[in-house]
């Protein structure tokens, strides 16, 4: 199984905000940033942190695909 953070990242576009305004906001690292643009997992407690700084859940920043699907929304 896969993870898609493009949620998050559409969620980062409509809110203004950066990749370093959610880093501070979200007291997270540049690692934490270069795991979601490549779609690695990251721990849930940054996902807590995440949903707490933009104000969502985790449904709103992520999902899983099975082997081989595509995210194209």
């Amino acid at each position: 199984m896969a993870v898609s953070y493009k949620r998050l990242q559409h969620l980062m576009i409509e809110q203004d905000i950066s990749n370093a305004d959610l880093m501070r906001q979200a007291k997270i690292s540049a690692n934490i940033i270069t795991k979601i643009k490549t779609g690695q997992y990251i721990a849930l407690e940054k996902v807590e942190s995440i949903c707490l700084a933009m104000n969502c859940t985790p449904n709103d920043m992520l999902e899983f695909l099975s082997e081989g699907e595509t995210n194209n929304g």
